[in-house]
């Protein structure tokens, strides 16, 4: 076995330092491979050249599938980076920046996908979509965006790294606690995919800069755990014509909506009228929350976005939904538009 990997060694290197082309060295391994298979084929067990070469033929087998995948795993990503060069020609408003070989490599299982594509993909990294909160559902949605290629991220929040966030906030470490949750969060996406834009604002979210903030992104997540944010979030939203994906969690139950008047679905206060009496809608602090759920609706919460991007399958749109990680329930509710609503209803000035 030895001598044989000597012997392709010298084939293929040696060969080539003497000049060989590289379709005479891969034709004589060919040859060496094929006259192996044909001795373990053909000589009885416990022949002497089996023995030689390994007495099974099995590790031979082994090698020709392991050769096999590679060379379709080659041509396969040949043939999407054809496709998705091919898929930019075409597109006439698309960026004119074409994908890095690195960038292909890493998307590769979304451009197999059929709805994302090289067109999906190029959406993906012309978005811009902004997070309000780096917490528990903003530190999933955070990875999951900067991970699919979503180009300009920004995220807003203006607390710092508890040793209590991290049994959920996982894109926060340990080492982080003390440091701004943003620039934490940005180091993270950015060591994960350098090829995103991660924009930073270490400030609360507030009236006098929603509008301005709002302006600059296509799609805004809001992962905040206060109602005065939310209903900011929204009213900005809707006034700005923007879809607005909504998440909340409660100790086991999470729910999270996409809301979207301008397509005549309904507004967050469409649903939710009036914050909560007090205590009645107690923050994870006071009533806890499992580790786990964050992470799942945080994640959905991205792939919201992701669809409404690449307008790939259906979205919550006018649609509550409901998940029960205790009993590992989902639920869907429909969530009609209310005209009266102060929002986005007919006497609101904001009603598509």
């Amino acid at each position: 076995m030895i001598f044989l990997g000597i012997l392709a060694l010298l084939i293929w290197f040696g060969g080539r330092q003497i000049g060989w082309p590289r379709a005479l060295r891969l034709g004589l391994l060919t040859g060496l491979y094929a006259g192996i298979m044909l001795m373990h084929l053909v000589l009885p067990n416990g022949h002497a050249l089996r023995m030689a070469t390994g007495e099974s033929i099995v590790p031979w087998a082994t090698l020709l599938v392991l050769i096999a995948l590679v060379v379709a795993y080659r041509r396969g990503l040949g043939a999407l980076k054809k496709r998705t060069h091919a898929s930019e020609a075409s597109e006439p408003h698309s960026s004119p920046e074409s994908f890095s070989s690195a960038e292909l490599n890493r998307y590769a299982r979304h451009i197999m996908l059929r709805e994302i594509g090289g067109p999906g993909q190029k959406q993906l990294k012309n978005a811009k979509v902004l997070v309000i909160g780096a917490g528990g559902l903003g530190a999933p949605a955070l990875q999951y965006l900067a991970a699919a290629g979503v180009g300009t991220i920004g995220v807003i929040d203006d607390d710092e790294v508890e040793n209590a966030n991290l049994q959920r906030q996982v894109i926060h470490r340990d080492a982080d606690i003390g440091m701004v949750k943003v620039f934490s969060a940005q180091a993270a996406m950015q060591a994960q995919n350098p090829f995103v834009t991660v924009k930073p604002y270490h400030r609360r979210l507030t009236e006098e800069i929603a509008k301005d903030l709002f302006a600059e992104y296509d799609i805004v997540l809001d992962g905040s755990d206060n109602f005065d944010t939310r209903y900011l979030a929204n009213r900005t939203a809707v006034a700005l014509g923007i879809p607005l994906i909504s998440g909340a969690l409660s100790q086991w139950e999470g729910q999270l909506s996409v809301f979207d008047p301008k397509t005549d679905g309904p507004c967050y206060q469409c649903i939710f009228p009036e914050a909560p009496a007090e205590g009645l809608a107690p923050s994870c602090a006071e009533a806890g929350v499992f580790a786990p759920l964050p992470g799942v609706i945080g994640a959905m919460m991205a792939a919201e976005a992701m669809k409404l991007i690449t307008k790939a399958g259906t979205s919550l749109r006018g649609e509550l939904l409901i998940y029960d990680a205790l009993y590992g329930e989902s639920r869907r509710l429909k969530a009609p538009r209310r005209a009266d609503c102060p929002v986005c209803g007919a006497d609101s000035g904001s009603a598509s």
